[in-house]
């Protein structure tokens, strides 16, 4: 009899004491989770605040004064804002309403509620902050306001949002079309500047041509590329979770190679691995990335861009 209360003494203790490693386990990893979440976040906040003030200061430093436009939504709300005398502030808003709930229909919550947040963030500073007016010389007002609008919209994008919401309505119907985000974008511009020679004038669209390419060519080289897909190769011996995760909470397909470790100067061969390749659009790859520190923070990431692709899931499934 006190043998058997013994043991039932000895595997209560045990059980207690698993169930304790247990809580700790759980508990540390969902501190790191948090830690790793909160500071995806202050970068985020971060880079989204600072596009914020360099679109601002593109605008009512270089353009605004100067009465130039540039593409996108941006240069719609310029454009009506020349024709009208509307408030720039306001016509942000109302013209960036659509592409954000585009944005929360095809890509996400997420994505639509940062969108929102920099665009409104964007209408106070033209609205509030006194920008100084740099210069009136119209090639500079061309190339550094171009550049410092397009600085701004390409850190929000890194933010994982956006502050011109035309290239969500591009993203949008290049999965209907065989036409890619690039091309799309370029034929709302080339709409928006016609619009702009008729009701302007001539010289004025031809300067803001100017402004729209310098803006282009800086988001190219904050976001590394304006491409939709971005091909991502994960080496990491959690292949499995991390394959678990692209399926299930990223929603995309994969490939799995069969692959050896090689490392050091004589390439000394490790054990056979799992190497994991998948296509996604680049408005997923900050999600992506911070999914994969999750399961493992030293995993290998290889990153290309890539122009467009054709079969497959990508064409078929929503951005998530």
């Amino acid at each position: 009899m006190n043998s058997l209360w013994t043991k039932i003494i000895l595997n209560t203790t045990l059980r207690k004491k698993k169930l304790s490693k247990y809580s700790n386990y759980v508990l540390a990893k969902g501190l790191k989770q948090f830690q790793i979440l909160f500071k995806r976040r202050l970068i985020q906040l971060f880079l989204l605040s600072m596009g914020v003030l360099s679109a601002g200061f593109g605008l009512k430093g270089f353009l605004l004064p100067n009465h130039f436009i540039d593409g996108g939504a941006v240069g719609i709300s310029l454009l009506i804002s020349e024709i009208t005398d509307w408030p720039l502030s306001l016509l942000l808003l109302l013209v960036n309403i659509p592409f954000v709930l585009l944005g929360l229909r095809t890509i996400g919550l997420d994505f639509a509620v940062k969108t929102a947040i920099g665009i409104v963030a964007l209408a106070l500073a033209v609205e509030v902050i006194p920008y100084p007016q740099i210069t009136e010389d119209k090639l500079l007002v061309s190339v550094f306001g171009g550049f410092f609008l397009g600085a701004g919209i390409g850190l929000s994008m890194r933010g994982g949002g956006v502050i011109d919401g035309t290239e969500v309505l591009a993203l949008n119907i290049s999965k209907r079309s065989g036409l890619s985000v690039g091309d799309l974008i370029l034929i709302f511009n080339i709409i928006i500047f016609s619009v702009a020679a008729y009701l302007l004038s001539i010289e004025t669209a031809l300067y803001s041509i100017l402004t729209y390419l310098a803006a282009s060519k800086t988001v190219d080289f904050i976001v590394e590329g304006i491409e939709e897909y971005t091909g991502v190769t994960i080496i990491s011996p959690k292949s499995e979770d991390i394959r678990q995760m692209i399926i299930h909470d990223i929603g995309r397909g994969v490939t799995i190679y069969k692959g050896e470790r090689g490392f050091g100067r004589t390439g000394h061969r490790d054990s056979e691995i799992d190497i994991i390749f998948t296509v996604i659009t680049r408005l997923e790859l900050s999600n992506l990335k911070a999914e994969i520190e999750k399961i493992d923070p030293n995993a290998f990431i290889l990153m290309h861009s890539i122009n467009d692709t054709k079969g497959g899931m990508i064409k078929k499934r929503p951005l998530h």
